[in-house]
């Protein structure tokens, strides 16, 4: 086999492609076996019809139709393996010349990955926010535990932000109730915003036995569409917090005074706080090379992905939506492209430990045991998706370590003290 390859764009190849007879031979006896099979002649047994009966019922056309169709993958493959050509997107092939016997000649038009020059990470300066633990953020932690050791009286007054009701609820549309949509007895937080839009505003005022509607969204119906939501309001109870002493301290955690208390909270607070300045970095670090960097983008690549997306959602039409959509998808492809150069130029390798930790986080977050979410991975084939995902977040934590990281005060930020020490493991090959 012989191919050339001629770059198109900063992100489109042509690979032309020449295949000498003696490489299809193989794929010709196959594509007999495969007519063979299926053909049913007089006279012969299914699967053992002649190659010349063959010719002359089917025509050798339709076999070496068959063969080239099978061949194409494998030598395109071959030709873009040999010129490193990184391949994205759908290939689109023309079938240039096929002379029996003696050669295919075809040519592959496909979108590829851009090079991208990645700039010197020890010259970048990213600011965060300051690390700074206020009172009221300490008081807010004291607060929320307060909250678990409080208890609910019942008050006979009017309703306000914080108290918790119990309400029954009907919803109906048109006057009519809405199937499934009655409950009891529901015990709810005012102020929470955690149910439905409107319900908030509406218990605002009321008082235990009281009747009101409101007007919102339903559940199924269209933006603008709404629906009516009867509340029966039947107790009003607020939470009666115990005080910042001593006492509270005790009973509320390891320590025997509150001052003990607040200092911890302050502690953990100041780690919080720094894993969030972290964090920051990293995003503004990423968004920043995007903004500075020229990475082209496959108009074909990102023009697929939009239409999948629009189309799951039924708004192939909404040219506004397209636009914003086109844009994200842009900018997730610019980032892959991005991160993948740098795992590249970094020569990331991705070990047991690190694929596992990366494994049980995302599980928890689908509420999954890890084992049946790394078997559902492995099922839908995205293990290697998933190695180079963790690969993308090990080599960007990797190169931020080597970017000047400030706060807005002008102090320089030490990320490496965040960062967990992994110990060494097997690398995970991505191709497995």
């Amino acid at each position: 086999m012989k191919s050339t390859v001629e770059t198109l764009s900063s992100t489109r190849v042509r690979l032309d492609i020449e295949v000498p007879y003696a490489d299809l031979t193989e794929y010709v006896a196959d594509a007999y076996k495969a007519v063979a099979s299926k053909v049913n002649i007089p006279g012969f047994r299914k699967g053992k019809v002649p190659a010349a009966m063959i010719d002359q019922r089917v025509g050798r056309g339709s076999v070496i139709d068959e063969a080239i169709n099978n061949a194409l993958p494998q030598f395109y493959g071959m030709a873009a393996r040999e010129h490193e050509v990184l391949v994205v997107g759908r290939p689109e092939v023309d079938i240039k010349e096929y002379v029996d016997n003696e050669k295919l000649v075809f040519s592959v038009e496909v979108d590829v990955r851009p090079e991208v020059t990645l700039p010197d990470f020890s010259k970048i300066t990213i600011e965060v926010d300051d690390l700074a633990v206020t009172d009221s953020d300490i008081d807010e932690q004291v607060d929320e535990l307060r909250a678990r050791f409080g208890t609910l009286m019942t008050v006979e007054r009017e309703t306000k932000d914080g108290d918790f009701v119990t309400v029954d609820l009907t919803a109906k549309i048109d006057g009519a109730e809405v199937d499934g949509g009655k409950a009891n007895d529901i015990s709810y937080e005012v102020g929470s915003n955690r149910m439905i839009d409107g319900l908030d505003a509406a218990l605002l005022g009321m008082k235990a036995g009281d009747v009101k509607n409101f007007e919102t969204q339903l559940v199924g119906q269209k933006d603008d569409e709404k629906g009516d939501v009867e509340i029966k309001l039947k107790a009003v109870k607020e939470r009666e917090l115990p005080p910042v002493d001593d006492a509270f301290a005790k009973l509320a955690s390891e320590f025997d005074t509150i001052a003990e208390l607040k200092a911890d909270f302050a502690e953990r607070l100041k780690r919080v706080k720094a894993m969030e300045q972290g964090a920051q970095a990293r995003d503004l670090l990423l968004k920043k090379m995007i903004d500075d960097l020229d990475i082209p983008v496959p108009d074909k690549l990102v023009t697929d992905e939009v239409n999948e997306h629009l189309e799951g959602e039924g708004r192939l039409e909404d040219a506004e939506h397209r636009a914003e959509v086109d844009g994200q998808v842009r900018t997730s492809i610019k980032s892959d492209f991005l991160l993948d150069a740098i795992v590249k130029a970094e020569e990331v390798q991705v070990n047991e430990i690190e694929l596992t930790e990366y494994l049980i986080r995302t599980s928890q977050r689908y509420g999954m045991p890890p084992e049946q979410f790394a078997k559902q991975l492995q099922d839908a084939g995205q293990i290697s998706q998933l190695v180079a995902e963790v690969s993308r977040t090990k080599a960007l934590a990797g190169v931020l370590g080597r970017v000047n990281v400030v706060d807005k005060s002008g102090n320089k930020v030490d990320l490496e003290a965040l960062r967990p020490q992994t110990p060494p493991a097997a690398p995970i090959d991505s191709e497995e």
